[in-house]
């Protein structure tokens, strides 16, 4: 069943004014449950308004959005409820970090839920413990943290308010390679533990391509292809045309074939390349001579 689901989706800003510009058109989308998406396009590509549909942050100029079977705008009393099926979480989230302590933070969202006492205290532990952090740290002012513990805290924030899908926009945007590979881990034990559906914004092939089961391409206000990311990154000639740098490990391997070697044109993280390579030396050395 799609979780999420568009039909004809077009949003223009500035309707009526010289500065009109259509940033999603005519986009016929549905991703499943379960799913870990990631969406690459280059800047202007239409990706940044489209997910702010997926939670009613923006409405359709034309067009339709359904979650979870129920379609966005139909009725204005059920907008508050839908809202809460779909986490969105922005790039920089620390910036929006503003109770006394950390503990606060997480349990705003699932306060303005309406949940029992008991039960925000056990979404906010909960949570602390998928993302790694301490009971200790919950007490402490998040001005008091680090760069990625604020937004290890930000994060858990939208979590804890359980979202049948959470949105991220560049989580691991800023941050150091140790930071940002810790981001991006515990957002995958999030969905391996959940297994809601999670879909990851992101400038970095490499991410999309180790973290993601299937890619959503974004290019000129369109869906440009969903695909898994063998599929999507055989499409490398295409995409770098379009502005986007395919994983680096896509680029040497494509040089090799280009150079002659027999090996296949899919490969898109360092892990399979490692292996395509041994069993081709493999196979090598058991050519008799």
């Amino acid at each position: 069943m799609s979780v999420i689901k568009t039909e004809k989706l077009t949003y223009v800003y500035g309707e009526g004014t010289p500065f009109r510009k259509t940033a999603v058109d005519n986009v016929d989308l549905e991703i499943g449950e379960g799913e870990f998406i990631g969406v690459i396009g280059h800047t202007g590509s239409g990706k940044s308004t489209l997910i702010q549909h997926f939670n009613g942050l923006l409405k359709p100029t034309s067009g339709s959005v359904f979650i979870d079977g129920e379609r966005l705008w139909d009725d204005k009393d059920r907008l508050r409820a839908i809202r809460f099926k779909v986490g969105l979480v922005f790039q920089y989230p620390e910036y929006q970090l503003f109770e006394e302590t950390c503990y606060k933070d997480i349990a705003f969202g699932p306060r303005n839920m309406g949940l029992s006492e008991d039960e925000i205290d056990k979404r906010v532990r909960e949570t602390a413990r998928l993302v790694g952090i301490s009971d200790e740290i919950l007490e402490k002012s998040p001005f008091e943290l680090s760069g990625g513990q604020k937004r290890r805290v930000a994060i858990a924030g939208v979590m804890a308010m359980e979202p049948k899908v959470l949105i991220l926009d560049e989580p691991a945007s800023g941050l150091d390679p140790k930071g940002r590979s810790q981001i991006l881990g515990l957002i995958r034990e999030y969905h391996k533990e959940k297994r809601n559906t999670v879909m990851l914004v992101s400038h970095s092939m490499e991410d999309v391509a180790k973290h993601c089961s299937k890619i959503l391409v974004m290019n000129n206000a369109g869906v440009y292809c969903f695909d898994t990311p063998a599929a999507v990154f055989h499409k490398a000639d295409e995409l770098e045309k379009m502005g986007l740098a395919v994983p680096q490990i896509t680029r040497v391997f494509n040089r090799l074939r280009a150079m002659g070697c027999d090996i296949t044109d899919d490969v898109y993280t360092v892990g399979f390349g490692k292996d395509i390579l041994i069993n081709a030396l493999s196979a090598e050395r058991k050519i008799p001579r």
